[in-house]
């Protein structure tokens, strides 16, 4: 029954892993709520047989992508003082470093209630094509990964406050905030460069900020590098 359930998951966890990746970037909701609906239908199966989707997820990732790490996330590691100035960075390639950036949503507009992340999808034209994203907040999370990020770390609401908590809980999924919090901020960078399109190295093919300039954000915000 065990091993049944497990390939049951595993199969779910293709498909919203496949789904997921039918987009060119990081802001863009193509697949991206099916996906979230199929990773929660394998937690259930998971759960049931004495596994969660999140380490379902390190295993088969051999340990590149761990969900798991985001449950550990403390308010300790939020404000340790290199965290604090990734963030800045993160939020600076996020155009959300400003005092509104907590409600911004994907392409400039914002929302009014912090109680949940807004759900709205905003279409752009970017590059010459239309974009649709439900990117929100100053971490510009999709809808289908803030609800995963809020059911791993049991965030409750969309404020500043969770917003940060949850970025922090990303940077963690991404094998990153060890590196942060130790000044490796070139690896940290590279790490997170697959979680947020606009920063250097980022795969996704929108404009992202340059390396030299990340840094220069990092030092002002009172980071210090190590590598």
């Amino acid at each position: 029954m065990k091993a049944a359930a497990l390939i049951a998951a595993a199969s779910l966890l293709a498909v919203a892993a496949w789904q997921v990746t039918q987009t060119d970037d990081a802001s863009t909701d193509t697949g991206g709520a099916w996906g979230g609906e199929l990773l929660g239908s394998a937690d259930q199966i998971l759960t049931n047989a004495g596994q969660s989707a999140a380490q379902f997820v390190d295993t088969i990732t051999m340990g590149t992508f761990r969900l798991s790490n985001m449950a550990a996330v403390t308010s300790a590691d939020l404000q340790n003082a290199n965290v604090q100035a990734l963030l800045k960075v993160i939020r600076k390639g996020e155009g959300t470093s400003d005092a509104g950036g907590y409600s911004r949503l994907f392409g400039g507009g914002s929302f009014a209630s912090f109680a949940d992340h807004p759900r709205t999808k905003v279409t752009r034209t970017m590059g010459g094509k239309p974009i649709t994203s439900s990117a929100a907040g100053a971490y510009q999370f999709l809808t289908s990964t803030w609800d995963e990020t809020a059911r791993l770390m049991g965030l409750t609401d969309f404020s500043p406050a969770a917003q940060d908590l949850g970025a922090v809980g990303r940077i963690a999924a991404r094998g990153a905030l060890d590196d942060a919090k130790a000044g490796r901020f070139d690896l940290a960078i590279q790490k997170i460069a697959s979680e947020w399109a606009s920063m250097p190295g980022s795969p996704y093919g929108q404009p992202v900020i340059s390396l030299a300039s990340a840094r220069a954000i990092f030092a002002t915000h009172g980071g210090t590098r190590t590598a």
